[in-house]
């Protein structure tokens, strides 16, 4: 009896090669477009989470130079102030034409430092997780211990021995006051302001030229607020007037 085997179409010779070609090619397509979805989506989650990190640091940055320039300000007035002091003591003839100088400090210190960046940048864990750099989140952190001191310690005691003696308005106050000591601490504690500003800028990579180009953008959306809240008082103060108008209006009728 003669027997013939059909080989199954599945056994052909290629065809079974071809077939697991095609389920390579088939698992490596979906391995690429796993791949690429997955992929894509932590490349735009990177890229926001940098641009988030990036917006923060220079919010920070842009605080730390506005509070240092401030207190470049009042350093320099308590070293004026101290000026027109020897310049009184030389001639008190003078007092009432140079105590209205000595009001320099006092009119420098009403520019009083902004706290807002501070409360968002120290009160949240997740702004700091932001960040992800410990050192610079330590040095901000410093440096608004500097600047808080230096209000304190500086700017409000001062204030309250000038007022205290009548500096502004008495020759023996005027005379009274000692800034040396004042001048001092103002120096020492802006130095170190100024290492840990310098230090900051090296840690995230900013430069001088980027707090500018963020301080111009600043200025215009905050100029662009101001204008809008000017608009809105003056409308709001027609209605009211237009109110009082027609209520005196129906009162005649």
């Amino acid at each position: 009896m003669n027997i013939k085997l059909h080989t199954p179409k599945s056994l052909k010779t290629g065809s079974g090669m071809s077939s697991m070609k095609q389920f390579l090619l088939s698992l490596l397509a979906t391995t690429v477009s796993i791949a690429l979805t997955f992929g894509t989506a932590a490349i735009i989650d990177y890229n926001k989470k940098q641009g988030e990190k990036r917006e923060i640091v220079m919010m920070v940055m842009y605080d730390m130079c506005n509070s240092l320039n401030l207190t470049e300000k009042v350093d320099s007035s308590i070293l004026q102030s101290m000026e027109i002091q020897r310049q009184i003591a030389e001639a008190p003839a003078n007092f009432d034409a140079l105590k209205f100088k000595m009001a320099q400090f006092t009119s420098t210190t009403m520019e009083t430092y902004t706290e807002t960046t501070e409360r968002i940048f120290s009160s949240s864990i997740e702004t700091i997780n932001t960040v992800g750099n410990v050192l610079f989140t330590e040095n901000v952190a410093d440096f608004y211990q500097k600047r808080k001191f230096y209000k304190t310690t500086v700017c409000d005691s001062l204030l309250n021995v000038i007022i205290r003696k009548n500096a502004l308005s008495t020759l023996k106050g005027a005379l009274d006051v000692d800034y040396s000591l004042y001048a001092m601490v103002s120096r020492g504690v802006l130095n170190d302001m100024k290492r840990l500003y310098a230090q900051s800028k090296q840690m995230m990579e900013v430069t001088d030229e980027e707090i500018d180009a963020y301080r111009k953008q600043r200025n215009q959306i905050d100029n662009s607020m101001s204008e809008k809240e000017a608009v809105d008082s003056v409308l709001n103060n027609i209605n009211q007037l237009q109110e009082k108008i027609e209520e005196s209006k129906a009162k005649l009728k």
